[in-house]
């Protein structure tokens, strides 16, 4: 059965991966889908085949959670599209009012999936350390370079897909330190594509997608089995993502070393003339109103990132049954 509720959780989550540093799978994660959404995706095998010769169509629906799958989809897809026009023209106007909102989120997400940890013991706190490592070294990794070949456009689908399920780390993101994130949203999808229906950002997107599906089965198999076999070991690793997370998303930061049109790679001075950050530090709301230039919104971006805590924490206090949609 196709649900709104479930559409409008897929539309957050959306918009979350258009936005460099924030994840779906976090979104989905605090807003309860979490299990159903792997549920859904691994039932994606070979089986369906089977399933659909010996019992019909009804029985494929059913299997793959199709009324939720659809509502998802469907959801997800407008999200992207909100995020691409909408978000970035908030993240260009008044970037630490995003971000500060976006950083409430993880913080009470951060807290929410704690709570899930049933005992925290050496195990759980190791792999807890070793999530917060690895998520806070991704976000330091400077950004490359565009490669259009179309095998690494498909390994970039299945690496980025992979991320979008995983909470506290953000597939546009990765798509970002790969160099490919301006390609693939911006000038394939929204220009060559969706405006000047160009015949060869067809071909792209259709190998960046078939990446996807690939990695998003896969990495929806691990989740099932990890989440099953060691509960909390899984949980503690993805609130350390989360919390390593947390330097990407800070409200307010500044580029350290930037690209101008000609491709060079420079120092970043406030004024200067550059196309895409490389990268770039967290710093207080004076220092960035500054040396960066632009206004801090200090009062409303802590105003927005309150919303963001209260935000989570009405979604968890009005979801008492988590794993349902």
């Amino acid at each position: 059965m196709i649900s709104l509720l479930t559409a409008l959780k897929g539309m957050a989550m959306g918009i979350a991966e258009t936005i460099p540093g924030v994840s779906g799978g976090t979104i989905a994660f605090i807003t309860g889908i979490y299990d159903n959404l792997l549920g859904s995706i691994k039932a994606f095998t070979p089986s369906l085949l089977k399933t659909w010769k010996n019992e019909g169509a009804k029985a494929v629906w059913k299997e793959i959670n199709g009324g939720f799958l659809v509502s998802l989809l469907g959801g997800m897809v407008l999200g992207i599209g909100i995020g691409i026009v909408a978000v970035e023209k908030l993240l260009a106007s008044y970037p630490p009012v995003v971000w500060a909102f976006f950083f409430g989120l993880i913080i009470a997400s951060i807290i929410y999936v704690g709570k899930q940890v049933t005992k925290w013991n050496l195990g759980p706190i190791l792999s807890l350390c070793i999530g917060i490592v690895i998520a806070f070294g991704i976000t330091l990794l400077p950004i490359g370079q565009v490669n259009e070949s179309l095998p690494f456009v498909f390994l970039c689908g299945a690496i980025a897909v992979s991320a979008l399920i995983l909470p506290g780390i953000s597939g546009s993101f990765i798509l970002l330190i790969m160099g490919m994130y301006s390609y693939i949203l911006h000038d394939t999808l929204k220009q060559n594509l969706l405006t000047n229906h160009d015949t060869d950002a067809l071909i792209t997107m259709v190998v960046f997608g078939l990446g996807m599906i690939v990695g998003l089965v896969t990495m929806a198999r691990f989740l099932t089995w990890a989440l099953t076999k060691h509960n909390n070991l899984t949980l503690s690793l993805l609130k350390g993502f989360m919390i390593g997370a947390l330097n990407k998303l800070w409200p307010w930061n500044i580029p350290q070393f930037v690209m101008n049109k000609e491709d060079q790679i420079l120092e970043f001075t406030k004024g200067i003339d550059y196309e895409k950050v490389i990268t770039s530090s967290s710093v207080s709301p004076s220092v960035y109103a500054e040396k960066f230039g632009q206004p801090a919104f200090l009062m409303t971006s802590i105003l927005f990132f309150l919303l963001g805590i209260v935000l989570v924490l009405g979604l968890e206090k009005y979801s008492p049954n988590k794993n349902n949609a």
